[in-house]
């Protein structure tokens, strides 16, 4: 595939929303664990996503929540065919933490491992998913893809902070971890410019966040993201930047993408968009620039 930077637009197309798959859930069990994994899956489906949520929410309120009057994104995947699943780390949503209490990067690249080996023998007629990684699960999706190819068949990174360049300092937390409540302004704080999404759906976003995760999960160990090398990402490989995301500045997405280790790459910027830019008023745009990501590679 050619290397292509974008800006994306034209809608996704027409979305069958009663037929729709349920919602449901399965648990899948990682060295003794028992993981939630949320899913949306038609009768006869032609690929299969995984998705991994970002650094305070869990899968639900990100990557299940209508707006605009529109689809949730596991929503209008299902409609079009792909078999959705969304992975709820340890201590998110409907997982509950480990005995550690804590929750560390390579812990969570193990989870989705396992979670990715299930879906293999789930889906066996169907070839490796496609990996959706936003904000820090850009990161866990970026390091289990360069850790296990063979269980992937693209990776898309969207709102990729981990800067190439930089390297985060060793350091472990110890003791008892806070367990703080998750606030109201934590909720509001991925939506930065104004007029990129409805308020209406701001309050209804922010209301799922904190019924799904009333308590932050506490991550140590970031240094184990030191571990990710562009150039060892060798899987067909998305990157999807909000235009405005002072998260994932471009800066970073050039280093990413230059660096990338596959020549099957693209960059794609969603206009007028920023960190939750599969919520905001480019949503079509996204869903359409990762359904034609996921029907090439998947």
């Amino acid at each position: 595939m050619a290397t292509i930077f974008a800006a994306c637009d034209g809608p996704a197309g027409d979305v069958v929303t009663d037929a729709t798959p349920e919602l449901a859930s399965f648990e899948v069990v990682s060295d003794g664990h028992p993981l939630t994994v949320w899913a949306r899956v038609p009768a006869q489906p032609t690929q299969v996503v995984l998705l991994l949520h970002g650094r305070t929410w869990s899968i639900l309120p990100d990557f299940d929540l209508a707006t605009g009057g529109q689809p949730s994104l596991m929503e209008f995947l299902a409609s079009e065919g792909v078999a959705v699943y969304g992975l709820d780390a340890r201590g998110y949503g409907a997982t509950p933490r480990d005995g550690t209490g804590w929750l560390e990067p390579d812990r969570m690249a193990e989870d989705a491992r396992s979670v990715l080996e299930w879906l293999r023998d789930t889906h066996p007629d169907l070839g490796s998913p496609v990996v959706l990684g936003w904000s820090y699960g850009s990161a866990v999706g970026h390091l289990t893809a360069q850790r296990w190819p063979e269980l992937v068949s693209g990776v898309s990174l969207y709102g990729y902070f981990k800067d190439p360049a930089q390297a985060y300092p060793v350091s472990s937390a110890s003791g008892e971890p806070a367990r703080a409540p998750t606030t109201r302004e934590a909720a509001l704080s991925d939506f930065i410019t104004p007029g990129s999404i409805d308020s209406t759906d701001i309050e209804r976003f922010v209301e799922a966040a904190l019924r799904a995760d009333p308590v932050r999960v506490d991550i140590r160990n970031a240094h184990h993201l030191n571990a990710l090398s562009p150039d060892s990402l060798t899987v067909p490989t998305q990157i999807l930047q909000g235009e405005l995301d002072p998260i994932a500045p471009t800066p970073v997405q050039e280093r990413l993408f230059q660096g990338l280790g596959t020549p099957h790459k693209e960059w794609i910027v969603l206009p007028g968009c920023d960190h939750a830019a599969h919520l905001e008023v480019c949503k079509e745009r996204f869903e359409s620039a990762f359904l034609r990501f996921v029907r090439e590679v998947g």
